[in-house]
């Protein structure tokens, strides 16, 4: 009876987590939204994320925040920047990492961490706020270098810009392969340096492809991406992962920083592409916060579905909730909401609305920005009156026709949804 009990206990722990997702998210940098071929690119070829979008669902009007702190704590915390601090992150905060080791998970976070003021700080690096592990740069790659910490230990650093896609695919197969238990389900988070600034690919694509070397990142990053979904398929464990693929922000594309930055080819152009969105990078419009979004969960989420439902990053706590079995705290606002029967195809409507941080609210159709609507200093430079501005994003997705003079008693509406939550916090 002792030795049948091992067995037993494995038995009943398989059989507890059964029907608990791993989650594997995979979060790139500055990406564009139209950067991919099935979002409409021309030029870079990306065939393991549009096979991946054949295998689930593909979204179209998915949000994060238009800068890369703020998307890390909205995403880690269920919480607008407003209440979650973004690149100021508070070791108070909880991130779903922390809530979901209590329903059994282990967790792991690969890549661009962010969120502590991009320092040391051990409160408030990634073994502190949920991770079992992690291996990563606390900040970007501004200045064409990155230094490692493995754990809570530095571990290194490197100006081998080009090699960073790979680097970081190589530790989450390692993470899959060699350090997980596999009795236990998983959550792992890869949130890759590239596309951002000083950007680079490696011998194996740099001027392989036809839309110059920011393409050949994109198409580096496809190929990287398909190493680590071919593990999961080697590892027997696609059927049971959800799978997430976006990114943190829009474009970086302003034209001074060609001039600007250091590291780059003469005249070359670092940034993704926002197809039929305005501006990029910073920006309150679309080209800032709307990306792409892959979700794929074979036999759970729908495959080839094409979603335009209002979905966002700050969901991702309370879905997660749901399919893995843990409370998200009461204590405080969370801004996201379950979006459980959006993925699984119980229902086809997402969020009511969304707020764009200290700008401006999207409710169905219609976008509305208040005067002077935040940007930050990444945005394009952009012809702008201080007014309020009101978009039917349906008729007008590029956000040229400003409506606000015709239609008043939207504003108003808007104005106060938008007062609304700001005040709630």
């Amino acid at each position: 009876m002792e030795q049948l009990y091992p067995l037993v206990l494995l038995l009943l722990t398989s059989t507890a987590f059964a029907d608990k997702p791993n989650i594997l998210i995979i979060f790139t940098d500055d990406q564009g939204y139209a950067d991919l071929a099935c979002y409409g690119n021309k030029k870079n070829k990306t065939p393991r994320l549009d096979q991946l979008a054949k295998e689930g669902t593909k979204f179209t009007s998915f949000y994060s925040q238009t800068v890369c702190g703020p998307s890390r704590s909205a995403l880690l915390t269920g919480r607008q920047p407003i209440r979650s601090k973004g690149w100021s992150m508070p070791a108070e905060e909880v991130t779903f990492a922390e809530l979901i080791r209590g329903a059994g998970y282990q967790t792991a976070c690969i890549g661009k961490w962010d969120v502590s003021n991009r320092k040391p700080i051990i409160e408030r690096m990634p073994n502190a706020q949920g991770f079992d592990y992690y291996f990563g740069t606390l900040g970007a790659n501004d200045g064409g270098r990155v230094s490692f910490h493995e754990n809570n230990q530095r571990a290194g650093q490197t100006n081998d810009m080009g090699g960073l896609t790979k680097l970081y695919t190589d530790k989450a197969i390692s993470y899959l392969k060699e350090k997980r238990d596999p009795d236990k389900p998983f959550v792992l988070y890869v949130a890759h340096t590239m596309m951002h600034t000083i950007i680079d690919a490696s011998e194996k694509f740099r001027g392989k492809s036809a839309g110059g070397l920011y393409g050949d990142v994109v198409e580096e990053f496809d190929f990287e991406t398909g190493r680590l979904l071919d593990t999961l398929d080697e590892l027997k464990l696609r059927d049971n992962t959800l799978v997430i693929y976006t990114s943190d922000n829009g474009p970086w594309n302003q034209d001074k920083y060609t001039k600007r930055k250091k590291g780059h080819p003469k005249d070359s152009i670092f940034w993704g592409e926002a197809g039929p969105l305005r501006n990029g990078k910073g920006s309150c419009y679309e080209g800032g916060y709307r990306l792409p979004c892959i979700v794929r969960w074979p036999g759970k989420v729908p495959a080839g579905r094409v979603s335009d439902a209002i979905f966002a990053t700050i969901d991702f706590m309370p879905t997660f909730a749901n399919l893995a079995g843990f409370k998200v705290l009461g204590d405080r606002r969370i801004d996201g909401v379950d979006q459980t029967d959006l993925l699984l195809a119980k229902r086809e409507t997402g969020r009511d609305h969304f707020y764009f941080d200290r700008a401006g609210v999207r409710q169905g159709k219609w976008k509305y920005l208040k005067a002077k609507a935040h940007f930050f200093g990444y945005a394009v430079d952009d012809v702008r009156e201080k007014v309020e501005e009101l978009y039917n994003l349906e008729d007008d997705l590029g956000e040229r026709k400003n409506l606000a003079e015709k239609y008043p008693e939207k504003v108003a509406e808007l104005r106060k949804l938008m007062q609304d939550i700001e005040s709630k916090q």
